[in-house]
């Protein structure tokens, strides 16, 4: 191939496939810790037990994050032009939504439950810091087009 633009990996379905197949049940399973700690955290009658359900939701979903980005860079670099670019965007967005819920974990366990107000404002202040950053960690897609994977995006059973 000349010019080494385009991977020698899976060609774009298989790629594709792969990646849908990784971020399904990730989505599923942050949908499923966010609806538990939402049903939990209400019915807790201590902030320390809201603070055991909130950072097991947030580990969970930091362990979720890096399942699906091992599954995702484990499918390899899809053999489009430019595939290096979007495998490795892929999977640094994914690290860096892992990282931000390791952060939120980390800050939410190191909070004093002494004073109830100022814990909740303190997990209020937490969760926007986690907010903000998945939102940075949106995957920037700008620069990174492939008609042929978006193509199999729309067309592989895994993606629809």
């Amino acid at each position: 191939m000349s010019g080494g633009c385009v991977a020698d990996g899976p060609p774009p379905r298989v790629w594709a496939a792969s990646v849908c197949g990784a971020l399904n049940p990730w989505r599923e399973e942050i949908a499923t810790l966010t609806t538990r700690a939402q049903q939990q955290t209400p019915t807790s009658t201590t902030p320390q037990q809201a603070k055991e359900n909130l950072v097991r939701m947030l580990e969970g979903a930091r362990d979720a994050s890096e399942k699906a980005r091992g599954r995702i860079a484990d499918a390899g670099v899809p053999e489009v032009d430019g595939g290096d670019a979007i495998a490795d965007g892929v999977t640094a967005s994914l690290a860096k939504v892992r990282d931000a819920y390791g952060r939120a974990g980390d800050a939410l366990r190191g909070l004093s439950t002494d004073d109830a107000a100022a814990f909740y404002t303190s997990v209020s202040t937490v969760m926007t810091t986690l907010q903000q950053e998945y939102d940075a960690s949106a995957l920037d897609t700008s620069e990174l087009r492939s008609t042929e994977l978006q193509q199999a995006f729309g067309e592989v059973p895994e993606c629809l």
